[in-house]
């Protein structure tokens, strides 16, 4: 499954008609929107230890994370198939 496919913690990008980081990645450099995914996913890790606050922080958080890094997973296996 990719990236875009599932979301973490409801499913509010998911029923737009562009998901955000596909209009990043249209807006973007490639180097640009690569810096954006791996800034999103350390934003989602500096606040694992704020459970409790608005919401944030804890299991839900690291999950998050873990999808930028999975997208940015994705593209680096999509540049060395075409590299």
């Amino acid at each position: 499954m990719s990236a875009n496919d599932s979301q973490v913690g409801g499913d509010h990008y998911k029923q737009m008609g562009v998901q955000p980081w596909e209009a990043m990645e249209a807006w973007l450099s490639p180097a640009q929107f690569r810096g954006f995914l791996l800034g999103s996913a350390i934003a989602y890790l500096a606040r694992v230890n704020t459970k409790g606050v608005d919401g944030k922080g804890g299991l839900q958080d690291i999950k998050k994370a873990r999808h930028y890094l999975d997208k940015i997973i994705e593209l680096e296996e999509s540049n060395e198939r075409t590299n």
